[in-house]
């Protein structure tokens, strides 16, 4: 993805993609780090993750390749930011203690070259990373309204197994995955999150803060919410997804991997 996408989808990003809490505690339990190790942040967005870490003692090299991104970031003395790419990191060998990937490998123009990078700067992990498969986990209502936006997260989403079999080849690590079912209240509205609250999207702030929005052709965004609504007005979503209100979880193929030496 070039950077002229990230700073579409940037703007007012603190807004919908705030860290959530239980994403954090996961992320925290997989690193297994004291307080005030050296944690690098690829793809730090407007560094909501680094603030959650850096709020906790540890300090944070955040890079980021988006100047809106970056500009949007709340400012802290444990924090360093620095503009670069996941494919070329402008880090030394050997110079962190840990690595996040947050939602990130999808914007990634090739996670073979990240994946080696990221084994240069932290030989011996750990790495933690999150992110999704469409090909595993429940089937979503969310893809019959927005057909494109399937074909577009398939498109871009490596299979989980490739992505652990890509970084651990890279490290020579050992890896673990743990599901991540997505909370009935996620705080970091990403794309999936509105699985029990489609009114959501009806949120054109929401919808800009994603990148599969951001990359849909107008016609097939439109007509999707064109439906959407007329089902939820009509009383038909309720009929055939209402259960979904009640549920305190959904697993729409979100996945920690845990990789080290």
């Amino acid at each position: 993805m070039s950077d002229a996408t990230y700073d579409v989808i940037g703007d007012s990003y603190n807004r919908n993609r705030m860290a959530d809490r239980r994403i954090l505690q996961q992320m925290i339990e997989l690193l297994s780090l004291p307080a005030g190790r050296l944690i690098a942040d690829i793809g730090a967005g407007t560094g909501n993750y680094s603030n959650a870490l850096a709020a906790l003692g540890y300090r944070l090299i955040a890079v980021e390749p988006s100047e809106t991104m970056r500009k949007q970031a709340f400012r802290n003395d444990s924090i360093t930011w620095i503009p670069g790419v996941a494919e070329s990191l402008p880090l030394e060998d050997a110079t962190v203690d840990g690595v996040i990937i947050i939602l990130a490998i999808h914007h990634f123009s090739d996670i073979r070259s990240a994946a080696k990078e990221v084994a240069r700067v932290c030989p011996g992990g750990p790495l933690v990373i999150l992110t999704m498969d469409p090909r595993i986990g429940e089937k979503l209502w969310f893809y019959d309204y927005f057909p494109e936006l399937e074909r577009h997260v398939y498109s871009v989403f490596p299979p989980l197994d490739e992505v652990i079999d890509v970084f651990s080849s890279a490290g020579r690590w050992s890896a673990r995955a743990v599901t991540f079912p997505l909370p009935h209240d996620l705080a970091d509205k990403n794309m999936h999150s509105g699985w029990n609250r489609p009114e959501l999207y009806l949120d054109p702030v929401m919808r800009q803060n994603t990148s599969g929005f951001a990359l849909a052709t107008p016609t097939a965004v439109q007509a999707g919410l064109a439906g959407l609504d007329s089902d939820l007005k009509s009383g038909k979503w309720d009929e055939l997804n209402g259960g979904l209100r009640g549920r305190d979880s959904f697993d729409a193929g979100f996945r920690f991997l845990l990789f080290r030496a």
